[in-house]
């Protein structure tokens, strides 16, 4: 794994730069004076993403500019300190958001890991949303995936009764932040692969807004792996099948 540019930079495999640089072509995701502003959950997905975003900063005829926000929910198994002089020695700009999400929703919610992870997203997004406007960013970039898309759309027409799933690209509600998914054609084996080939600094448990994984969306990825054993292609079918429903970029 070769150092990109700088010291602590990573450049990130081929498969993985090509299939975030067609999403981003696809999507029209990233374009000229953008200013960024990458979750950045500590987890082996957004740190691929931080890197493959820097990547792509050097060698893009796009000119953006990449900082990088985290939300601790304060809860005893997430500790992203580690992230503070590991953002500081690349770089790059960095918040770290503390709040206790978690006290709120122990006060909100009954102990159902689904509903304490829709309150924790949805709070995480507030303070993502706050600080991207603090800082003058036009762009919040998340690190889902190809897989988190299929898995979502399993859920919702198995569970929701609904075809929907994660736009690559879309307005916020208030219509002043773009959100990008720069990996929505990128595997989950492939960030994961990348995390370990390049010793990322993954911080474990990076899914701090459960107390247990959601089962539902567990048993979708399982599901999915059974199934891609037999069919190797199901993720491409998958993706051709949710183009339709992940409707059109932001103008």
């Amino acid at each position: 794994m070769s150092q990109d540019t700088s010291p602590g930079w990573v450049k990130p495999s081929r498969s993985l730069v090509t299939a975030a640089g067609r999403a981003i072509g696809d999507w029209r995701m990233i374009r000229d004076g953008d200013r960024i502003l990458l979750g950045l959950s500590g987890g082996k997905d957004s740190l691929a993403l931080l890197h493959t975003l820097h990547h792509l900063q050097q060698k893009a005829p796009v000119k953006f500019e990449l900082l990088a926000c985290t939300v601790d929910p304060q809860t005893d198994d997430y500790n992203p300190k580690s992230m503070v002089p590991y953002l500081a020695a690349l770089g790059v700009p960095y918040f770290l958001e503390s709040q206790p999400i978690m006290r709120d929703a122990l006060r909100k919610l009954t102990k159902d890991s689904d509903s304490f992870c829709a309150y924790g997203s949805r709070m995480r997004r507030g303070i993502l949303y706050r600080i991207a406007r603090e800082q003058n960013c036009n762009v919040v970039a998340l690190a889902q995936h190809l897989d988190d898309l299929a898995e979502t759309l399993m859920m919702s027409m198995l569970f929701g009764g609904k075809l929907r799933t994660m736009s690559p690209h879309y307005l916020n509600d208030a219509g002043d932040l773009r959100l990008i998914r720069p990996f929505a054609y990128a595997r989950e084996r492939q960030t994961r692969a990348f995390a370990i080939d390049a010793a990322l600094p993954v911080i474990s448990d990076n899914c701090p807004c459960c107390f247990a994984k959601p089962q539902q969306r567990q048993a979708m990825k399982q599901m999915l792996a059974e199934q891609e054993k037999s069919h190797p292609r199901i993720f491409n079918s998958m993706l051709t099948a949710m183009k339709p429903l992940m409707g059109a970029p932001p103008s």
